[in-house]
């Protein structure tokens, strides 16, 4: 079997945590922020936890290492 490699766009987006959680950044701030509110803008910040079946995903077609 030849070895598996990890999806290169999904090493950029996404980190493994020491217990296993998959870790990404928020979406919906790279234009347009005058639209939004200071709310959003602000709880939009920093990173955020991905929800269990999508980390599945993740963990096992994108990042077979990680």
């Amino acid at each position: 079997m030849p070895k598996l490699k990890t999806k290169s766009g999904a090493k950029k987006r996404f980190k493994i945590t020491g217990t296993g959680k998959v870790v990404y950044a928020q979406a919906g701030k790279r234009h347009g922020m005058i639209k939004r509110t200071n709310k959003q803008i602000r709880n939009l910040r920093g990173t955020t936890t991905m929800f269990e079946g999508d980390a599945y995903n993740v963990k096992k077609y994108f990042l077979p290492n990680g």
